[in-house]
């Protein structure tokens, strides 16, 4: 059965500060998406929205699966939807093995663990996962690599809908992201995964190989396009693509706040009213 994860036109603040501008993205079961942009210009802000951090209000727009808004859900009824985040910084959950975790997951999903144990040993031998760091708590002391070895397997053990990977390449070495990535898009066949791959580096995407390629600047995508917008990107740079299209703001910037210590009444007026 095919699925769609369609995100329109999505505003999002932080603090009161907008972060989001009106992002629209729409990822189909069995394709791979990659989302490139400059530092600062919202691409992991669009992440923790999707997740439902709670810090993060959606002020406009909408993020459905096959129609069923994901807004204004709790974080697990997020996940039970079909959504899976895979996060920069996997957190270390001392003491729950994979095992404990997934099943949990499985079964608060209605799915069966009888068989478990044996699959998670097939997918750990698919990407390299040592015995030892399936004994040990969840990402307890594990290196970047082993981390995200570690939340790739549980990507396959969960078989969700879609997935979100935010810089899954941060911290890999050669052989880490070789696994990694050749994983991930052998479930977009195996189990029709929709990806959508969040990243600054054209190694993740020479073995991911997006179907689809967007640009964010600023809180917004300002271009979509093929693999060969990529290979733009790698001659001209984010500053050489927003000349083109005509775009002075790449990157979020925050406005000071008011020092009222530098309005010149102030020196002159102690009891003035800088806001007055």
């Amino acid at each position: 059965m095919s699925h769609e994860l369609r995100i329109a036109d999505l505003h999002a603040t932080v603090a009161g500060f907008e972060i989001l501008r009106g992002v629209s993205v729409t990822v189909r079961s069995g394709e791979v998406h990659a989302i490139m942009g400059p530092n600062g210009c919202g691409k992991s802000t669009l992440t923790h929205t999707l997740m439902g951090r709670a810090d993060y209000e959606v002020t406009a727009g909408s993020a459905t699966i096959d129609g069923n808004e994901l807004l204004g859900r709790p974080t697990w009824e997020r996940a039970q939807a079909g959504l899976f985040v895979a996060m920069q910084y996997p957190v270390e959950i001392p003491g729950v093995r994979v095992t404990d975790l997934v099943g949990a997951a499985l079964q608060a999903g209605g799915a069966p663990t009888d068989d478990l144990d044996t699959r998670i040993a097939a997918e750990a031998d698919r990407l390299a996962v040592r015995d030892e760091f399936l004994e040990r708590g969840v990402n307890d002391e594990f290196s970047g690599g082993e981390k995200k070895r570690v939340e790739t397997l549980q990507l396959a053990l969960l078989q969700p809908h879609f997935a979100i990977l935010d810089e899954i390449d941060s911290g890999l070495d050669v052989d880490a992201l070789r696994d990694v990535a050749r994983r991930v898009r052998a479930m977009t066949t195996e189990h029709d995964l929709g990806v959508l791959a969040i990243t600054h580096y054209s190694r993740l995407l020479e073995e991911l190989r997006p179907d689809f390629i967007h640009v964010m600047m600023a809180g917004k995508i300002v271009a979509s396009g093929g693999p060969e917008l990529a290979d733009r990107l790698e001659a001209d740079g984010y500053e050489g693509l927003a000349g083109e299209l005509g775009i002075d703001e790449l990157v979020l910037r925050r406005p000071e706040a008011a020092d009222p210590f530098g309005d010149p009444t102030i020196a002159t007026n102690p009891f003035a009213d800088p806001l007055g």
